[in-house]
């Protein structure tokens, strides 16, 4: 039987002694604040007993005669009361707010932290927008319940128990027909969790699905207004934000008609102190001040019972939002972290070849791959890259180029066969450091929104301005950086959209540089880019692939002329591998793509046009 997603909560906060220990203090506070709350009702009993029975009060059986003395007594536990009672009020408020602040700070943490140690896979499968609403709009909503909903859980039970008690000791009678409703009234409340728990699993999972439409349509904003299309998203946001409305309706409905219902039963049981109280106070078998102590008793006991079903509600939202994000926590990311340390990176001063020791050999042992179980993407794939070489891999669309990169990186494990670095499997080494050993510069360039110094430093241990400006000019920035507006100080916006695609990626390569890496990678990093910053990448190139183990992934095959070997793939197999002279000599796949990128007159004649 799956456990209760509030056993799951408690589970999660106790592994704090902390937080543990918050909760103990919090849950102290709401009980003795219930107390001292519930404590009027038994002074106005004792009062009226005062005036009507004078000497023969029950104050007066404990040795105070006077009758002004008592009224005394009364007046300065009133005080002591309602003192106490704000003191706890006090207390379990900054208690609990501070307690959900916490939680929800952790549990905002972990989950981040947990996303992020989860491998690529599960982003593939997984909306933006759906992780975001768990990040934030379900963990808000477990705040909300710690911050009020617990403390009326605490309060509600507290009052059950200590009133009903009361009863019992003051009038066994009244207590058992005035608390008759009780059972009915935690029957009606357990009733309607049970039908709101589903109810309100449909509305996070609706608001999820609308969190996901609406990130995507925001970063897809310039496609959604080069095809024209902004009608018909705003149509499909406002039938997913239907949909979501639908939702909560159907839980409104059921959670608003808990109060009429729990209302009714409230009434019989106060009826029932009323009339059978007071006819046993005026038969002589129950004293006046307790007959005013239990109707006043019976509000304080029921009437807070009206609350239930907004407890209720706010408790099934927490727990529909609660076992979503402990659920997140479970995930397991199938990549395992090795422990050894893979040691490549030099000193960014030093530009002398690498030790043998840590020279950054790179093997492909008979290496399968497939993103799920239909057509291999990689098969039976072999290829030993010498350490301060090039290599360039080249093939159509899905042969298989990319997915070697992801694999070298340990984004995803191969389906069989395995790759080595320095004849050591990547699996042994610790995912920070062999990620660390490489550089990697994509086609689809990632900038912080922040400045253009803060994005050349990104992953590196925060370098000064020199080391960046060395950078910098070597990845041939330097000089349109200076051009901007606050130069390095320059905020980019979000992914960099204040810059242009060339821009962008001559920063990426400078964060490369100045990470300094054994292995090298460039994934396509000038398909997107003008003649002229091609031109400029490319002399960047050169100069970065020095000393490294590097990877290039090109279209443009003028990228790739000088590296020390080229493979052309296709269908995850290598066809032909050589220096760009020799693919051209063979007369083959390679060459023909070379004849019509170039332009180059074919055998046949006709003049092939450059294209990409």
């Amino acid at each position: 039987m799956p456990t209760s997603p509030l056993v799951q909560l408690w589970s999660y906060i106790s592994k704090d002694p902390v937080q543990r220990t918050s909760v103990l203090k919090a849950s102290s506070f709401s009980f003795l604040n219930k107390i001292f709350d519930i404590a009027p009702e038994g002074l106005i009993g004792l009062a009226v007993d005062v005036v009507v029975r004078k000497e023969s009060s029950f104050l007066a059986s404990l040795g105070v005669s006077d009758v002004f003395h008592q009224l005394l007594i009364l007046g300065g536990l009133t005080l002591f009361i309602w003192a106490s009672e704000s003191l706890f009020e006090y207390l379990y408020s900054i208690e609990w707010r501070n307690l959900a602040q916490t939680i929800q700070h952790r549990l905002r943490i972990d989950g981040y932290d947990h996303i992020q140690g989860l491998d690529m896979a599960f982003f593939e499968n997984q909306s933006t927008g759906a992780l975001l609403t768990i990040l934030n709009d379900d963990i808000n909503q477990l705040e909300r319940f710690l911050d009020g909903g617990v403390n009326e859980v605490i309060q509600v039970t507290t009052s059950v128990l200590v009133i009903g008690a009361i009863f019992f000791w003051l009038s066994p009678q009244v207590a058992a027909f005035a608390l008759i409703p009780m059972p009915l009234i935690l029957w009606g409340a357990f009733y309607f969790q049970k039908r709101l728990r589903p109810l309100y699993a449909d509305v996070r999972a609706s608001v999820s699905t609308l969190g996901g439409a609406l990130s995507n349509n925001v970063t897809g904003i310039a496609t959604i207004k080069s095809y024209v299309t902004e009608k018909r998203e705003s149509e499909n946001i406002a039938s997913l934000s239907s949909q979501y409305r639908h939702k909560n309706a159907a839980a409104i409905r059921t959670s608003s008609a808990f109060i009429p219902l729990i209302r009714m039963f409230i009434l019989a049981g106060f009826v029932t102190t009323l009339i059978y109280g007071g006819y046993l106070t005026t038969s002589g078998a129950l004293a006046v001040g307790s007959y005013s102590a239990l109707v006043f008793l019976t509000q304080r006991l029921l009437w807070p019972l009206t609350r239930l079903a907004q407890t209720v509600d706010l408790y099934e939202r927490a727990m529909a939002s609660t076992d979503r994000v402990l659920s997140l926590l479970r995930i397991e990311s199938k990549i395992v972290s090795g422990d050894k340390t893979l040691l490549l990176a030099d000193n960014i001063e030093n530009s002398n070849p690498r030790t043998p020791a840590c020279r950054a050999d790179i093997e492909f042992h008979n290496v399968s791959f497939s993103y799920d179980t239909s057509v291999p993407v990689l098969r039976n794939f072999s290829l030993a890259i010498p350490a301060g070489t090039s290599t360039a891999f080249v093939g159509t669309t899905g042969s298989g180029k990319t997915t070697l990169v992801k694999l070298l990186m340990r984004f995803y494990e191969p389906t069989q066969g395995s790759l080595c670095i320095g004849g050591t499997s990547i699996k042994e080494y610790s995912l920070d450091s062999l990620r660390k050993a490489i550089g990697f510069v994509s086609q689809d360039v990632f900038l912080l929104h922040g400045t253009v110094l803060e994005n050349i430093c990104y992953g590196t241990d925060r370098p000064g301005l020199e080391d960046a400006i060395a950078a910098a000019k070597i990845a041939e920035a330097h000089d349109f950086i200076l051009q901007l507006p606050q130069g390095y100080q320059t905020i980019v916006g979000e992914r960099g959209q204040k810059l242009s695609g060339g821009q962008r990626q001559r920063i990426s390569i400078a964060r490369a540089i100045l990470k300094d890496p054994a292995i090298l990678i460039l994934d396509e990093a000038t398909s997107a880019v003008d003649n002229e910053t091609e031109a400029a990448i490319q002399r960047s190139i050169q100069k970065i692939v020095i000393g490294r183990t590097t990877i290039i992934i090109a279209h443009r095959l003028s990228t790739i002329r000088s590296c020390d070997s080229i493979c052309v793939l296709e269908n995850g197999e290598i066809t032909e591998r050589g220096t760009h002279d020799e693919l051209l000599a063979h007369g083959k796949q390679y060459a023909l793509l070379w004849r019509v990128q170039t332009g180059v007159v074919g055998e046949n004649g006709e003049r092939h046009l450059a294209h990409e």
